[in-house]
């Protein structure tokens, strides 16, 4: 088979349930990269229903692929909608402690 006839791969079509989508939002959230969260963002929301999303953050499809492109830069106040539009929160718990070192004697 033709790599040329293989279908491309699309990881939007593997988040299907909402408890996929928010993992994988957590553990790209962990990672505090912002370009990797805003591409999460972009993923979950082709993964749920691009137009749906738009509709609940009350923004323009054209909008939010371009808010959630490549070269976006989304404000905090348009994340915190998006993910409210997707039907999920935003929450915080501590970091895990880093261990405390050992006094050399």
């Amino acid at each position: 088979m033709k790599i040329s006839k293989l279908k491309k791969f699309d990881a939007a079509e593997h988040l299907r349930t909402p408890e996929a989508r928010a993992e994988y939002l957590n553990i790209v959230l962990t990672d505090g990269d912002p370009a990797e969260v805003r591409d999460a963002l972009n993923l979950v929301a082709r993964a749920q229903d691009m137009s749906e999303v738009t509709k609940a953050a009350g923004v323009t499809r054209e909008g939010l692929y371009k808010t959630l492109g490549e070269n976006g830069n989304p404000e905090f106040a348009t994340v915190l909608r998006i993910i409210g539009a997707m039907g999920m929160r935003l929450t915080a718990k501590p970091a895990r402690a880093k261990p405390k070192k050992k006094a050399v004697a």
